[in-house]
């Protein structure tokens, strides 16, 4: 897969092209090979801190992953822009996350929340100016958000021009694909759309999702390839196959995230996130790909500022 990576971006050396860094909840300590272009954007991550409460019956319950320790990453990487995304385990208190964003700096961080269905206008447009731009609708576990709640919120949040991110199981998705070609705004499905593995792109889930993409308003995020892929590291071919083929089909409206700290995953299991990053080089086909999908289709779905 290295070969791969070092073919279709020219410009690398075969140095690594960061320094070296311990991480919390990240496998290894080199940098990846491919170089992040200016204005690299992670678009999926989290922060996590105990002095914070869970919300009740939350199941993840991770360790602390704090602004500081997220910079290492962003140092270990080379990403300078990034999307901070609540987690289940905080329900709809967005204060850490907020709290985070602020530590990071808004100038260069975004933020999805997550919201009560009977949310208040005034708590939306207080969001708004904070930085936050959609809702993540956890559909894959219990918790303050529904299906029937995306037809509620939808068109308030496209209102804003916000998104809907939606995290759903391929049976949800296979039932409520009338509902979702209905709804107004943008729609962004992270963790690759969650595609079962093996089908892969002859599932279903996959041509719902690309029959949403041909109508222009569906966005896809590459983030955890490691969630559903059986082949598995370092190669995640499974998953890569998935994002290739949403490269494809829309590479105007593919974004990547890190799902740093890899919530899902135990201590002793976290994934490497210099070798994601440099199998999202692999799967985007070309340097000029890689820079769009990491800087400017991220600048477009989040309303970062031009680069200076």
């Amino acid at each position: 897969m290295l070969a791969g990576c070092l073919g279709i971006l020219p410009s690398l050396s075969l140095g690594r092209s960061s320094a070296a860094e311990v991480v919390r909840a990240s496998a290894g300590t080199d940098g990846p090979v491919a170089k992040a272009p200016h204005g690299a954007t992670d678009c999926h991550f989290h922060t996590y801190d105990r002095r914070y409460p869970a919300a009740g019956g939350a199941s993840l319950l991770p360790a602390d992953a704090l602004p500081d320790d997220y910079r290492g990453l962003q140092r270990r990487l080379g990403t300078s822009r990034g999307v901070i995304v609540q987690p289940s385990t905080y329900g709809t208190d967005n204060s850490l996350q907020l709290a985070s964003m602020e530590a990071l700096g808004r100038d260069r961080f975004r933020m999805v929340a997550v919201v009560a269905e009977d949310v208040p206008n005034a708590e939306l447009k207080r969001l708004d100016g904070l930085g936050v731009r959609g809702v993540r609708f956890n559909l894959s576990l219990p918790g303050p958000l529904t299906v029937s709640s995306l037809k509620v919120l939808a068109p308030r949040l496209a209102a804003l021009g916000w998104h809907c991110q939606i995290n759903m199981t391929p049976k949800q998705m296979e039932d409520e694909q009338a509902l979702l070609s209905e709804l107004p705004g943008q729609l962004v499905f992270d963790h690759f759309g969650q595609i079962p593995q093996p089908a892969g792109t002859g599932s279903q889930s996959y041509a719902i999702i690309r029959r949403l993409l041909d109508r222009g308003n569906t966005w896809v995020k590459l983030s955890g390839a490691y969630l559903r892929s059986i082949d598995g590291a370092p190669g995640y071919a499974d998953s890569g196959r998935i994002a290739a083929a949403f490269v494809a089909a829309a590479p105007q409206r593919i974004v990547w995230g890190s799902d740093w700290p890899h919530p899902t995953k135990s201590n002793d299991a976290k994934p490497d996130d210099a070798v994601l990053f440099d199998r999202l080089a692999d799967w985007a086909g070309s340097p000029e790909m890689f820079s769009r999908i990491l800087v400017d289709n991220p600048a477009v779905l989040y309303g970062f500022p031009p680069l200076s």
